[in-house]
């Protein structure tokens, strides 16, 4: 199988990496640093593995990647849109609209410049899936968390209107959300991580629900009953609960 990833230097992305290194399966590596993919490659062989340094923010960068890619390999069966970062923000300090535009554009954006230069190949080979990571986060507003959980909503909403835009073309789109995962994202979080996974056992799972075709998927499976209980919580009690809770650090703080 061709199986082609961003955000594959570490976290979700690089467990994944190795999970379909495993299976044999020709791996195409991207992510902005080079010399972690570099090391991630070394421990994959003797798969077949080509690697990409580059920002998923660059839609050129994404397009010559892909080119290369599909003239080494084929077209990928399964593209994963791993790349994402998450930083605390404040509305009261103008230095952190950077760091809030660069959450938006990498976990928004990000995924449309990963998936458009391989949609024409698949929808011509009729086959393929297209796999976004978003989060939990994304279910409700968190407090200092703003630009990370209006970006991972905003991929929610965008994976969905790419399914059903794409249903019955053969290319299937698949939403996964994961809870909290031991990454160097969550590493400084100042507040309880209930339900925590290290990141290669949430490739596992995430590499079964994709094998099975799921089209939306929460996990761990109690952050999927977390989840359902945090989309119908009334305003009157959400808001005042979540208010108090603790924020992530600020980027710049």
């Amino acid at each position: 199988m061709n199986v082609f990833l961003t955000g594959a230097s570490s976290g979700i992305g690089a467990a994944l990496a190795r999970l379909y290194a495993n299976r044999g399966d020709a791996l195409g590596l991207f992510a902005r640093r080079a010399e972690a993919l570099e090391a991630l490659a070394t421990t994959l062989k003797p798969a077949r593995c080509a690697i990409y340094p580059g920002d998923v923010r660059d839609p050129v960068a994404m397009r010559e990647a892909a080119a290369d890619y599909q003239a080494r390999f084929g077209v990928p069966h399964l593209v994963v849109a791993s790349a994402g970062i998450s930083v605390g923000t404040s509305i009261e300090h103008p230095e952190d609209n950077a760091a809030f535009r660069d959450v938006l554009e990498t976990n928004v954006l990000g995924i449309l410049h990963t998936f458009q230069p391989f949609v024409r190949p698949m929808l011509d080979a009729r086959r393929g899936k297209l796999v976004g990571i978003a989060s939990v986060a994304g279910f409700r507003g968190l407090p200092g968390a703003g630009a990370y959980s209006a970006s991972k909503a905003a991929a929610i909403v965008y994976l969905e209107s790419l399914r059903i835009e794409l249903a019955r073309t053969g290319v299937d789109v698949i939403t996964v959300c994961p809870g909290y995962i031991d990454t160097p994202m969550t590493k400084n979080n100042p507040y309880p991580m209930p339900f925590l996974l290290p990141p290669d056992k949430a490739a596992r799972l995430i590499v079964r629900a994709i094998d099975r075709g799921k089209r939306f998927y929460v996990l761990p499976w109690q952050m999927a009953w977390i989840g359902r209980l945090l989309r119908v919580l009334p305003r009157l009690v959400y808001d005042p609960a979540f208010s108090r809770a603790p924020r992530k650090p600020r980027a710049r703080a």
